[in-house]
Parts: C-alpha cells; structure tokens; sequence
C-alpha cells in the first residue's frame, strides 16, 4: 500500500488571528498619526496663503505714514483682496485698523476633538526696523502636534 502524502492547503485559524490583530494594532497606532499629519498641512496652509496679505500690510504701512488706519480694508490701498475660503482657511481673515493684526477665526487645522484652530497674527513696527516681523502670540494655531510648531508661522 502506498502512502500518499498531504501537502498543507491553506492557514490555520491561529495564523489568520495573528495576521488580524497585527494590522489592527498597526491601524490604531497609524490613523492617529495620519489625523495629526493633515492638521499640520492645514495649518501650514493657512500660514502660507497669508502671505500675500501680511506682505501687502506692510507695504500699506510704509506707504501710509507707519499707520494702519487705511490698510484694514481688503481689495483696496494695495492690499490683497481674499475673497473665498479654502480648505486652509475657513474663514475670511479681517485686518485691525489700529494694529495692523490679522485675524482668521477658523482654520483648516483642528484639534483632536474637531474644533478648528485660530490664527492671529500681529506685526511688530518699531523705528529704524528694516523689516515687520509677525507674532502669532497665543493663536490657537500653536500647536505642537496638530498646528504649527514653535518658530512657525510666528508661533512662540
């Protein structure tokens, strides 16, 4: 009589629910982190779209007798007009006429819960200063983990 041997077709059961709880524990540790990456380049986002308007602010302000009295007004005195949100910034940034601070209400960026991130950045003018440096002072942008991190976007 001649043996036959069997060759093995397929995985056991303790094989498979090996196989599962790995790519379950790597998706608990890898979904989080994603979640962390896109709020970061929300807010990256954010800080380089307003570019554009701090550069014209502070051309406004040197051209205006170091004042921000008339460059608080988008679309005019040179300065840049937004005129529609975008994924990074939620809402349509407003300009103190006093200061020169630029204010956006929500970002793209948010915090573990949800809630979007603030962003306010107020220039430094001062005499005989060469270039207007911006603070974010105590945006809620600063953020380590899902907003910019410190030396960013003027975050402390």
């Amino acid at each position: 009589m001649k043996m036959i041997k069997k060759t093995q077709q397929g995985f056991t059961l303790i094989e498979l629910m090996i196989v599962v709880a790995i790519i379950g524990i790597l998706a608990a540790i890898a979904l989080p982190q994603y979640s962390n990456y896109t709020s970061r380049t929300r807010a990256a986002g954010a800080a380089a779209e307003l570019e554009s308007l701090k550069t014209s602010i502070a051309e406004c302000y040197q051209a205006g007798n170091s004042t921000f009295t008339n460059c608080a007004t988008m679309g005019t005195n040179g300065i840049a007009n937004m005129t529609a949100t975008t994924k990074f910034i939620t809402t349509l940034p407003t300009i103190s006429s006093t200061t020169g601070a630029i204010t956006v209400a929500t970002t793209g960026a948010t915090t573990n819960a949800g809630v979007a991130l603030a962003y306010t950045l107020t220039p430094t003018t001062g005499a005989g200063q060469a270039n207007m440096e911006w603070a974010a002072g105590t945006s809620t942008i600063c953020d380590a983990v899902r907003g910019l991190k410190p030396g960013q976007g003027g975050c402390p």
